[in-house]
């Protein structure tokens, strides 16, 4: 009976460690994508474990999790921050974003079967929501998951490996697009999804790259104007 009762609290525990773990990487990574938590800032294990009242091991394990996805960064003398955004290397990252886009797009209009337009469909219908709600984390987490679908429609799993990789290193550079139009997203961008999926099911491949490829365009145009916007306060003044 005691075995019992003690395998009964080593379960109850590691639920609850499990569930901590959850706790803490959930609200960390939104608040690392919110950018609530600004690139460079320090992550304090210390001061997490009394903040979610958790031992240091939950808080440990969802360190881990959030380093394995990019999102923070151990130093040489081992401190720990929230990665910072590499704006220099935006160029490199979009052309390969941008490649992905039309790839994955084209492939999916040429192999897609009936139930991956069904789960894109649903995809789309989610995103869509996240829009009209101006739920900025639901509408990166739903256009992510959307192109992934879309990926593996096409039916080439390094594509799918590769994108997945991008789409989840530009969450925080999304956050930026999505802060572009204060969260009011333009519905024109919610129906170039619409346009690329009737692309898909017609089997316009070459339709379909070009739909992909401006929408990347636009994407890209935007999140630039919105980093290199002028403002200097020193500009007009009179000297």
């Amino acid at each position: 009976m005691a075995e019992v009762e003690k395998a009964d609290e080593r379960e109850k525990q590691t639920h609850r460690r499990g569930f901590g773990v959850s706790t803490v990487y959930e609200t960390l990574r939104n608040e690392i994508i919110e950018l609530r938590l600004a690139p460079g800032s320090p992550i304090d294990e210390l001061q997490l474990s009394e903040r979610f009242s958790l031992s240091r091991t939950p808080i440990r394990e969802a360190l881990v999790r959030l380093s394995a996805e990019g999102l923070i960064t151990t130093l040489t003398n081992r401190a720990t921050i929230v990665s910072q955004i590499d704006f220099l290397g935006l160029p490199e990252f979009f052309d390969a974003l941008t490649l992905m886009y039309r790839v994955t797009t084209r492939l999916a209009a040429a192999n897609h079967t009936e139930a991956d337009i069904a789960q894109i469909r649903t995809l789309q219908s989610a995103f869509a929501l996240a829009v009209e709600q101006r739920d900025a984390l639901s509408m990166i987490s739903t256009n992510r998951d959307f192109h992934v679908a879309i990926a593996q429609a096409g039916g080439n799993r390094h594509y799918v490996e590769l994108f997945t990789r991008l789409l989840d290193e530009g969450r925080r550079i999304l956050r930026l697009y999505y802060s572009s139009f204060n969260d009011v997203l333009p519905n024109q961008y919610v129906s170039e999804h619409e346009d690329m999926i009737q692309s898909m099911i017609d089997r316009d491949v070459e339709k379909a790259d070009a739909l992909a490829r401006a929408h990347a365009d636009q994407i890209v145009t935007q999140i630039r104007s919105y980093i290199t916007a002028d403002t200097r306060q020193s500009a007009n003044l009179s000297l």
